[in-house]
């Protein structure tokens, strides 16, 4: 997600250095200029082939997939009568019934967009703050029934994460203190219904889970454990686990209860990663360069998960903890938590550069292990060379989708389990972000957006899964 100082304003200044290579790889692979080239082969073969401009102008996509339209910024109109707000962020699908499914659909304003959500009453933390969530109904074509508010009045809203019991996480990225416009502290994370809406009514922040620049979480569906990521530099941010209190029960409802429950601020125990390889502590996940690198992990507590004085990053000494640049996007599958490091320059306090990597959090080995690592790109013009992944879904049909976050062409990348990247659809509007890609129920709509100047996308096409040689199978 777009953050104060992003991976696009470091390249501009001429930050970026680095390797001026581009590593994909499998797990096996050593990263390095080698790995690097014969990655670069592989990613040519992997997916649906090259993306197709587009007539519209809009999104080039491979040869028999198309997309329409679920809903625009500023042009298509909520029930209560606005425009659908401005940048359209983390995005999760609830399947409904009678052929009606949800998607809960984040707004990353902070204040100078045109299209605000709307301060709807009793729908509002925080009159002074202009982001939120709005609910879209959308039917089996993936066609817009309507749209309505669903949170009103918080900051920043950028991802956030599906529940096991089907109710949506929407993040706040900031630490945005009250004063101001603001009449209260911004920085936390706020449950959201699909389906009730009187379950939206006076949102409540779920204190336990930390006051920081939240962007993404993976709920453990076994334990209701739910990990974060903090996308912030200076210094670099951290991924955190809360674990519930003994005896809590996940369901529609609970995290709201825990939160207004008598201590509920500091309810369950919030802590910070540190990884080990051996011995050796690992300060900085860019560390890693090589795909397959797995540490063992500890969690450390955090001391002021309110960050009363002190931001929660800062309570720690870099040997206590291991940070990360732009801890973005996160996603549960495969019995873990996928999540994803943007970007690494040395200049930002990282040990490595890298343009993006993705890891998988096991909680039953309490490792973490690097499953793909992009190296600095040396030509963001290319359709076959990505930088800058945040958001992430994994795919039904294996492996993982990433919305590309960087410099030059803005891509929705898929990653195949063995860690070949292929192109799934191209920005043709301008260079924006996508943000958001999340799988119908069935599998046969990918919904994503443009974050500005703000679609939505229902994707269709010939999906298969995809192997490490490109091979599709239905």
């Amino acid at each position: 997600m777009t953050s104060p100082i992003s991976r696009r304003d470091l390249l501009r200044s001429g930050a970026a250095g680095g390797l001026g290579i581009a590593i994909i790889g499998s797990v096996e692979a050593i990263a390095g200029p080698a790995a690097a080239q014969a990655a670069q082969t592989g990613l040519k073969a992997a997916g649906y082939g090259p993306v197709i401009p587009d007539p519209a102008g809009l999104l080039a996509l491979p040869r028999g997939f198309s997309y329409k339209i679920v809903a625009q910024a500023g042009k298509t109109l909520l029930e209560s009568g606005e425009p659908t707000p401005s940048d359209a962020d983390g995005t999760g699908f609830f399947q409904g019934r009678n052929g009606s499914s949800v998607l809960v659909n984040n707004h990353e304003i902070g204040g100078g967009e045109p299209y605000p959500v709307p301060a709807l009453p009793g729908l509002t933390y925080d009159p002074g703050a202009h982001g939120g969530t709005t609910n879209i109904e959308v039917d089996r074509r993936g066609n817009r029934v309507r749209e309505y508010v669903s949170v009103a009045g918080t900051h920043n809203n950028c991802a956030g994460g599906i529940t096991p019991w089907n109710t949506w996480l929407t993040c706040e990225e900031t630490e945005q203190r009250a004063g101001g416009a603001f009449q209260k502290d911004h920085g936390y994370v706020f449950e959201v219904d699909p389906f009730d809406r009187d379950a939206n009514l006076d949102p409540v922040p779920l204190k336990f889970l930390g006051r920081f620049s939240h962007e993404a979480v993976a709920v453990d569906p076994r334990t209701s454990a739910i990990y974060e990521t903090e996308d912030a530099g200076g210094p670099n941010g951290l991924y955190f686990r809360w674990t519930p209190p003994r005896h809590f029960r996940g369901r529609k409802g609970a995290l709201r209860a825990l939160a207004l429950s008598q201590d509920g601020a500091t309810a369950g125990t919030l802590e910070a990663m540190s990884c080990f390889k051996g011995s050796k502590h690992i300060g900085d996940l860019s560390e890693a360069t090589q795909p397959g690198t797995r540490y063992r992990v500890q969690w450390v507590p955090v001391p002021d998960r309110d960050a009363a004085t002190v931001s929660v990053r800062k309570q720690f000494t870099n040997d206590q903890v291991t940070r990360a640049r732009k801890l973005e996007g996160a996603w549960w599958g495969d019995g873990g938590a996928y999540f994803v490091s943007s970007y690494a320059r040395t200049s930002d306090g990282s040990v490595n550069e890298h343009d993006g990597q993705v890891w998988f959090y096991d909680p039953r080995s309490e490792t973490v292990t690097l499953k793909t690592i992009f190296g600095v790109n040396p030509d963001p013009t290319q359709d076959t060379d990505y930088d800058g992944p945040d958001n992430i879904t994994v795919s039904p049909y294996g492996g993982v989708i990433l919305a590309e976050d960087g410099e030059g062409l803005s891509h929705l990348v898929g990653v195949t389990k063995q860690g070949k990247a292929y192109p799934i659809a191209r920005n043709q509007l301008n260079d924006s972000e996508f943000t958001g890609p999340t799988f119908s129920a069935d599998g046969r709509i990918l919904f994503a957006n443009i974050q500005s100047p703000g679609y939505v996308f229902a994707i269709t096409g010939p999906w298969g899964r995809q192997d490490d040689h490109g091979h599709g199978h239905p």
